[in-house]
C-alpha cells in the first residue's frame, strides 16, 4: 500500500474527530480521565479548524484511494531553556485499521520534514509515560527522552 500525506481540510474533522477517541485507548495515569484526554485533544483540533494559527499544521495520511489513515498536529514551539523556536509534534493518531502499515511511520517522517524546511534545530512531542507502544515507536525513530514532567494530585 501507497501512503500519501496531505494537508487536511475541514472536510476531515469527523474522521480526525473519530480516531482521537483513540487517544486513551492505552490507559492514561490513574489521575487522567479517558474523557478528559480526548476531548481536550479534540478541543486542540477543532481550533485549528476554527481559529488557524500560521504556524502549525495538520497532515493526513491515505490510501491512493484517498483512505484517511491518521493525522499528524505540527506546532511551532519555544524552548524552555534556550527559548529557540523548534517544531512540534502536538497530536499523532492512526485508525485502529491502519496499526502497522506505516501511515504513523509516514505521519513522524512528514513531520521531520515539515520541521527541516521551516528549519527549525529540534523536533519534540510529549508522551505519557505508560504508553509503552508510542514511546517505542518514537524511540525507534530517533526522539530520546529530555525533561520528565512530575505531577501529585492533591
Amino acid at each position: 500500500m501507497t501512503i500519501k500525506i496531505r494537508q487536511a481540510t475541514a472536510e476531515d474533522l469527523p474522521f480526525i474527530l473519530e480516531i482521537t477517541k483513540r487517544l486513551s485507548a492505552f490507559g492514561p495515569p490513574p489521575w487522567r480521565d479517558a474523557a478528559d484526554v480526548v476531548e481536550g485533544e479534540a478541543r486542540t483540533l477543532r481550533d485549528f479548524f476554527e481559529a488557524p494559527d500560521p504556524s502549525s499544521t495538520l497532515l493526513i495520511a491515505q490510501t491512493d484511494s484517498g483512505n484517511a489513515l491518521g493525522f499528524a498536529l505540527l506546532e511551532e514551539a519555544r524552548d524552555y531553556f534556550t527559548h529557540e523556536w523548534h517544531g512540534h509534534l502536538g497530536i499523532l493518531a492512526v485508525a485502529q485499521e491502519a496499526e502497522g502499515t506505516g501511515a504513523g511511520a509516514a505521519l513522524i517522517r512528514a513531520a521531520e520534514a515539515w520541521a527541516r524546511r521551516r528549519r527549525y534545530p529540534t523536533l519534540t512531542l510529549n508522551v505519557f509515560d505508560g504508553n509503552r507502544h508510542a514511546r517505542e515507536v518514537y524511540e525507534h525513530f530517533g526522539f530520546r527522552p529530555d525533561t520528565i514532567r512530575y505531577l501529585k494530585k492533591l
